[in-house]
């Protein structure tokens, strides 16, 4: 009888001790779930915090540069996963990420509100989050003083007219730079992007490093530079009404967005595979593709949420833009192409 109530006793004190060192947690898991980004990801500290209060969670957001390097970071870790989501791979690497199954499949259920052309993956590997387009902007009122009209092609770019006016980004470093790329070779071909850029460079168009570069130091609108053209995104406007001091009445950019002129980015968000906190992992994917969330992210991150019950904020209603046709290339095509189109484009461009 001694021997029976001393094993009572030690099975009531592995138990208490269980519960109280738990912190009331019906999980073996982490309370932390860990969230890989890029470095544009922007989202507000409120919506985190209620995720957290709701979810018993704590979020650790690590960015990890810009999207291919973020990637290229996921798949040397693998084995050990710096982070249990991972969010912004887009579709010009989304064939990379999964070729090297870094992600674990999860149906979660709030994909019955995702637009379906967004999603990419029927296995559920990662789920879409936002979209954009990347397009031509031009200077509103730099073409009104010099009388000219403004492209709204990209065969336009060659006419000796726009001699010396755009400015573009380095395909082989810049996420709009690659989708330009991608852009002119779906509209001309594989056979035909090469001599459009030789056009181009003919022309004068000037290439830089990246985004900040060309739309911050060249770009017209934006600087004292003298390119009144500039490869960015069709929501690119309504940036500059939000962060106007004095907003003007009109929005002092455009968007060239005609059938053929831009190339469609959609970012995803997935689950790391090896992560020990896959319970919590899901948690985070269904609240980043929720409506609250979704629609925080238009000016956090100037793009469109993939959510359709989300609701546009009223200043991305009225300036934002969606292509009318942008060039969509399956993954697996850019995936097994892209390292051969930028050091082709590269002798073209940069040489």
């Amino acid at each position: 009888m001694k021997y029976i109530k001393l094993w009572v006793l030690v099975l009531f004190l592995a138990v208490f001790g269980s519960a109280c060192g738990s912190g009331g947690q019906t999980s073996d898991e982490p309370a932390v779930v860990r969230l890989m980004t890029h470095d544009s990801f922007d989202i507000s500290a409120e919506l985190i915090a209620n995720f957290e209060a709701e979810s018993g969670l704590d979020v650790e957001i690590f960015k990890a540069g810009d999207g291919g390097e973020m990637l290229n970071k996921a798949i040397l870790a693998k084995d050990a996963p710096l982070a249990d989501v991972m969010f912004g791979v887009d579709n010009t690497f989304l064939s990379r990420a999964l070729e090297n199954d870094i992600f674990l499949p999860y149906e979660s259920p709030v994909l019955a509100e995702i637009n379906d052309e967004l999603e990419l993956d029927p296995q559920h590997r990662v789920s879409p989050v936002d979209y954009g387009d990347i397009c031509l902007n031009y200077d509103v009122a730099w073409f009104e003083n010099a009388q000219l009209s403004p492209p709204d092609s990209l065969e336009d770019l060659a006419d000796p007219v726009y001699a010396g006016l755009t400015v573009a980004q380095n395909a082989a470093t810049s996420t709009p730079g690659l989708g330009f790329l991608l852009a002119t070779v779906e509209r001309f071909g594989e056979g035909g992007y090469l001599d459009y850029w030789r056009q181009l460079v003919a022309n004068d168009v000037l290439v830089v490093d990246g985004w900040e570069q060309a739309y911050d130091s060249y770009f017209t609108a934006a600087s004292d530079g003298d390119r009144p053209i500039v490869v960015s995104y069709a929501s690119s406007p309504v940036a500059e009404m939000y962060y106007a001091e004095e907003p003007p009445a009109t929005a002092p950019t455009a968007a060239v967005i005609a059938e053929g002129t831009c190339f469609r980015q959609i970012e995803f968000a997935g689950i790391l595979r090896g992560t020990e906190a896959e319970e919590g992992a899901r948690l985070l994917i269904d609240f980043i593709l929720d409506q609250q969330f979704q629609e925080d992210i238009p000016l956090k991150m100037f793009v469109f949420p993939a959510n359709e019950t989300a609701v546009l904020p009223e200043i991305f209603q009225e300036y934002g833009r969606v292509a009318d046709a942008p060039a969509q290339m399956d993954p697996v095509r850019i995936a097994e192409n892209r390292e051969k189109w930028i050091q082709a484009w590269t002798d073209v461009a940069l040489r």
